[in-house]
């Protein structure tokens, strides 16, 4: 009745469980340098990311490696499991949304094959990031072990 009242919450959590490291130590040169924006990456040994907060999916690569979506407060972000993905052509790969749901915090939103990508020396470093100019600007906390759902990783002030 009186959600006008609720705080919303402007963060970003974990995707997955694992480790967290700085977008520009990933060994690609496109999100090291933030070509496609500023955010964070992740190291993890898990079959299933998460959905960092409340939004929409707005996109879902075709080859199933990359999801973006659209956060209740406005924000684009996209997150791209693994590094060189793209060439599986969706193999591995099991998304478990559509475009146009909405997504809560914390929901799987793809489920990884690690048994198929388990001989093909695949780099899961999965970044996650903001992929246009935002109307906040960005703290990234200092967090080293990350959990799905409860680390905050990101907050938009």
């Amino acid at each position: 009745m009186f959600d006008f009242l609720k705080k919303k919450d402007l963060s970003l959590y974990s995707p997955v469980t694992g480790k967290m490291i700085n977008i520009e130590n990933v060994p690609d040169h496109v999100f090291a340098s933030r070509m496609m924006g500023d955010g964070v990456a992740f190291e993890f040994q898990g079959r299933t990311v998460y959905a960092p907060c409340d939004g929409k999916i707005t996109m879902i690569a075709h080859t199933k490696h990359a999801i973006g979506f659209i956060t209740d407060y406005g924000v684009e972000i996209l997150i791209h499991v693994g590094l060189d993905t793209v060439s599986f052509k969706g193999q591995g790969f099991k998304v478990l949304v559509h475009e146009g749901d909405k997504i809560k915090k914390g929901s799987a939103i793809m489920e990884i094959d690690r048994d198929f990508f388990k001989d093909k020396d695949v780099n899961f470093i999965t970044p996650m990031v903001i992929t246009q100019n935002c109307q906040f600007e960005l703290k990234k906390n200092a967090v080293n072990d990350v959990i799905k759902g409860e680390s905050q990783v990101i907050q938009f002030i």
